[in-house]
């Protein structure tokens, strides 16, 4: 199989989940991975253990009418000719997409000789990338409902998104996982993430009330995201130490971050939200505005209208944010309301499911290349 896709963590994580529950069910299945040279898979997917292939695809340039677009086709069209002769020495017999630049022309050109194909959407509002395979492929994944504005209903499942699986199986106390941290084990504590590669606005909601943070019987883990890291140490350097504030670029132990969390700030990507959902976190979501059709927004809305999240809106984070998050983290019966609202919309065991899908296209394209 060819797994395709990625560019964010919210593209790579559900990509890897599925490779592993494949090789989970069938130890002898082969995988290889396609991606965009220079993005973040192909530094994520080795390091979970899997080969992968960069090609030199890149995303379209606004206004699509510039001059530059013409090197992006280009660059598309040498992505493809590559593909097609990965697919010739690979000789997969099925093609999964997760979205992101490198999706495209590998689906494209799986489904060009006939590989079957099948796409995982992960937001509540297509990607690009996905409404254009959605004719070609075989199956569609899907985590939210109402998706046959997007694509053909016959093709749809709802499976939900895959999470990563450490996340669920660990057993550290909440205490623990504080102590991991170097915090208060008796502590209330707020988690704040921006995302794999951090969020300006979120970064910028904290810096604003550090005061606030200070004077609090609260204390916050903070990721910043590499791209701010530098800049929020220098304007943390120039103010006095806050014992209640663990700051950091990037945090590798989700599972015990999120253990030691009694709330989580977070931007309202698939990813973090299928997370928060099967982890039953109460949690706050700050959409983020700069990505393609406002889909986060739909995301967050999709919680926030069931009691299931608290939205806030990234034009209003900077003023209110940390004084909604530090109310309600206090709020016990509030964190239990919306801790049961939001564990009713998990879905369980998706890369399973999807897996499963997945190996019955696979046996189909070999049995009928058997066939014939």
């Amino acid at each position: 199989m060819i797994v395709s896709g990625g560019g964010t963590g919210g593209h790579i994580f559900p990509a890897v989940s599925i490779a592993n529950a494949i090789k989970k069910q069938h130890p002898e299945a082969e995988i290889l991975f396609v991606g965009a040279l220079g993005r973040m898979e192909m530094q994520r997917v080795p390091a979970a253990g899997y080969k992968i292939e960069g090609l030199p695809v890149r995303g379209l340039i606004r206004p699509l009418w510039s001059p530059k677009n013409i090197g992006v086709m280009l660059d598309f069209l040498k992505s493809k000719k590559m593909v097609k002769e990965i697919i010739r020495n690979f000789k997969p017999q099925v093609a999964v997409g997760v979205g992101g630049y490198a999706s495209a022309p590998t689906l494209n050109a799986a489904y060009s000789v006939g590989i079957p194909c099948l796409i995982q959407e992960q937001n509540s509002y297509a990607g690009v990338t996905n409404k254009s395979l959605a004719k070609k492929a075989q199956k569609v994944c899907v985590a939210y409902s109402g998706m046959e504005r997007f694509f053909p209903a016959d093709k749809i499942i709802m499976t939900g998104n895959p999470v990563r699986q450490n996340l669920l199986e660990t057993t550290i106390s909440k205490e623990e996982a504080r102590k991991s941290f170097g915090l208060n084990p008796d502590k209330k504590t707020v988690l704040i993430i921006g995302g794999s590669l951090g969020a300006r606005t979120v970064n910028e909601s904290v810096l604003a009330h550090l005061e606030d943070i200070r004077q609090s019987d609260v204390q916050f883990i903070w990721q910043t995201g590499k791209y701010y890291s530098e800049s929020i140490a220098e304007t943390l350097s120039q103010v006095e130490p806050l014992e209640n504030l663990k700051v950091m670029d990037f945090i590798s132990s989700m599972d015990n971050a999120y253990a030691a969390a009694d709330i989580v700030v977070s931007r309202a990507g698939a990813s973090s939200i299928s997370e928060l959902c099967l982890l039953g976190k109460p949690c706050i979501l700050v959409p983020s505005p700069n990505v393609a059709e406002d889909h986060q927004t739909k995301n967050a809305l999709a919680l926030s209208t069931k009691d299931a999240a608290i939205f806030v809106a990234d034009k209003e984070a900077k003023d209110t944010l940390v004084g909604i998050a530090l109310a309600t983290v206090v709020d016990d019966q509030k964190l239990a309301a919306l801790s049961e609202n939001v564990k009713k919309l998990a879905f369980q065991n998706s890369a399973d499911v999807i897996a499963e899908e997945v190996y019955k296209l696979a046996i189909g394209y070999r049995n009928s290349e058997q066939g014939s």
